[in-house]
């Protein structure tokens, strides 16, 4: 895979994290850590990988938990094992102790042969189990004896196996509450969440749609011979605003449509396949938003100091014209206090007094 230390601005791929065994369960096909957000993530993850503590990985679908879960696979002492995925909501309730934990010859009707499990599969590497808050209590109470004696027993078996695996489970439900309600037992959360990563949707980590955008539009426009193409001003704006409910997942896809329907060699907004009720609340709203989008992507390629004071200043005396000078009603509108109006307005010059006041946050 690509070195760790130059993972910015880098799209990572599942062919990048390579691993021995694997069961496909990916969502997401990318990952990149450009967004200031994502940056923070690298960073834990850094710190997190070399332990050999369980991780528990929570984040909606589509925003790359199993690319994560590899991630910190390939920066362990473990990435010579194998890399296991499993989707714990995938299986049928009546066999999923058969795929983890595997069977003898003769266990059950079928079963003309012994099988390995998933969890002797992943000896010696790490095991991925994602939805893991979809477990049975009866195989909640068998993955803590994992966990606590480090084997497993096959189906139909009575001597224990020793597994050395590393565990590496994901969910996009809140066990905490799972817990509360009775639905996920404590003992196995607090085994799980020894090392958490908090995966934030795509929606707050914005500076990474648009090198994920290109990757996706370089490798399907690749894929489909039309390797001119690219993506338009408008499309991109929209790209910005839109609050992609499916995240990476949903972005890999709209690009994917774009390619096959784009007429012209610049991607147009129309070619976006994109929900109108994941704008915001209407179209109007949306225009706005790229608007803004727009404008604030002009003054970070223009730079200069004090960007914030600026952009904050000019917002205030924006508001205070539109409410003819009425501090109160300026306020309202701002969704803030007069007080801390008046202190914004102080360190501007704009009215006498409290010039202590330096920095003032709404």
């Amino acid at each position: 895979m690509a070195n760790p230390e130059k993972t910015k601005g880098q799209v990572l791929t599942l062919s990048s994290l390579t691993s021995a065994v694997s069961r496909p369960t990916i969502r997401a096909t990318a990952l990149v850590f450009e967004d200031p957000a994502s940056r923070e993530l690298e960073e834990r993850l850094n710190r997190i990988a070399p332990s050999t503590a369980n991780v528990l990985i929570v984040g909606e679908t589509g925003t790359g938990k199993e690319l994560v879960a590899r991630f910190i696979h390939e920066l362990s002492a473990r990435r010579s094992g194998p890399f296991v995925a499993v989707n714990c909501g995938a299986f049928v309730e009546s066999l999923i102790d058969s795929e983890l934990f595997g069977h003898e010859k003769g266990a059950f009707t079928g079963a003309d042969q012994a099988r390995v499990g998933w969890f002797e599969a992943a000896h010696g590497g790490s095991i991925f189990l994602d939805e893991i808050g979809d477990l049975s209590q009866s195989l909640q109470v068998k993955l803590l004896r994992v966990l606590q004696e480090r084997e497993i027993v096959r189906v139909g078996a009575r001597k224990p196996i020793p597994v050395d695996v590393r565990v590496i489970a994901a969910t996009n439900v809140d066990l905490e509450e799972a817990v509360h309600l009775g639905r996920f037992r404590q003992d196995l959360f607090y085994r799980l969440n020894v090392a958490r990563v908090d995966l934030k949707p795509l929606r707050e980590r914005t500076g990474d749609i648009l090198p994920l955008a290109r990757y996706f539009l370089e490798l399907y426009a690749s894929q489909h011979g039309r390797r001119s193409l690219v993506l338009g001003p408008a499309a991109i704006r929209q790209l910005l605003a839109y609050f992609w409910p499916g995240n990476i997942r949903e972005l890999e896809n709209v690009i994917h449509h774009a390619v096959l329907v784009a007429r012209q060699d610049e991607i147009t907004p129309a070619d976006l396949n994109l929900s109108r009720r994941s704008f915001g609340h209407d179209v109007p709203a949306t225009a706005q938003d790229a608007s803004l989008a727009s404008y604030f992507e002009r003054l970070f390629d223009e730079g200069g100091p004090d960007l914030f004071e600026r952009v904050s200043d000019a917002l205030i005396r924006a508001a205070l014209d539109h409410c003819g000078g009425t501090q109160v009603q300026a306020a309202r509108l701002l969704g803030i206090s007069r007080n801390v109006l008046r202190a914004h307005l102080a360190r501007m010059g704009m009215i006498p007094g409290r010039k202590r006041a330096r920095s003032v946050s709404a």
